[in-house]
């Protein structure tokens, strides 16, 4: 027995405080079921960025996914490799930054602003 108990009496674990209500909860199911519907949009989104004047182009998905790239034909040099990679690089980056942006925007729009983290 725990020191200060008396034979017989049970030890009654501390309280939490007030439990949720029944409307808080609904409110909660409601923000996760928009907030899962938002994901969902932002997964199925795409974003386009370009390079170098629009010599590269990539597309990217909302699950930040390249999923195509193109390259003008012009900008094809074999002596200048270095060059094409870093467009291709600067292109998927500015894409990616998109999609974050716009996720940012939808998970924003569901939260109200109050900074929960998805």
């Amino acid at each position: 027995m725990g020191k200060g108990m008396k034979a017989g009496k049970k030890h009654k674990a501390p309280s939490m405080g007030g439990g949720m209500s029944s409307a808080q909860m609904a409110q909660l199911q409601a923000m996760q079921s928009k907030m899962e519907a938002a994901q969902a949009e932002v997964e199925a989104s795409e974003t386009e960025a370009s390079a170098g004047g629009g010599a590269v182009t990539v597309k990217v998905n909302g699950k930040h996914e390249l999923v195509a790239v193109s390259i003008k034909p012009e900008l094809c040099d074999p002596d200048d490799v270095e060059m094409l990679q870093d467009l291709i690089i600067a292109a998927a980056n500015e894409a990616m930054r998109q999609i974050d942006e716009i996720s940012q925007t939808k998970m924003s729009a569901v939260t109200g602003g109050m900074g929960l983290p998805f």
